[in-house]
């Protein structure tokens, strides 16, 4: 007899925006881990492991705040397709997660990007209904597109790219 597998739901969100910058711009702000916690307001700091550059198989540290506890978590990076698109693998509470970013142009000096987060509810996090979770998936990464946005804008405003 086998025991059967606990249901799991997934969730997916998808934020865009367009950004006043390059590819090239976007592409290295995101790049630049140690200024996440810039635009991700549950990144406290972020560091790769070993100083290693952003890449396939890398894995991200972080100091970070979810559900109004801090602790400490890390994200495998499982796509770095230079300068278009990159994804991780982590979790959501207790829930496997993936997110990932994509950058394409849209238009002269401007760039559409993309976050896109994957939850797979498990354990605990399956009481809490997926539509709560899932608009507030959504708002977050609202929230953090708008900082990106404005993180690269500035920059490029200043003349700096991303540094």
């Amino acid at each position: 007899m086998t025991t059967p597998r606990p249901r799991t739901m997934t969730i997916r969100t998808e934020s865009r925006i367009v950004v006043a910058g390059s590819v090239r711009d976007v592409w290295d702000y995101l790049c630049d881990v140690g200024r996440w916690a810039e635009w991700a307001p549950t990144v406290l700091e972020c560091r790769v492991r070993g100083g290693r550059p952003l890449e396939t198989g890398a894995i991200i540290e972080q100091r970070a705040r979810d559900f109004r506890t801090e602790h400490r978590r890390i994200e495998r990076v499982t796509v770095v397709e230079a300068p278009h698109a990159m994804a991780f693998a982590g979790t959501i509470g207790s829930s496997p997660a993936r997110w990932g970013m994509e950058v394409l142009p849209a238009g002269e000096d401007s760039t559409d990007a993309i976050m896109w987060v994957e939850a797979d509810l498990r354990n605990v996090m399956r009481v809490i209904p997926g539509g709560i979770l899932r608009r507030r998936i959504q708002r977050t990464s609202d929230i953090e597109m708008a900082a990106i946005k404005a993180a690269v804008e500035a920059d490029v405003q200043a003349g700096a790219g991303s540094p």
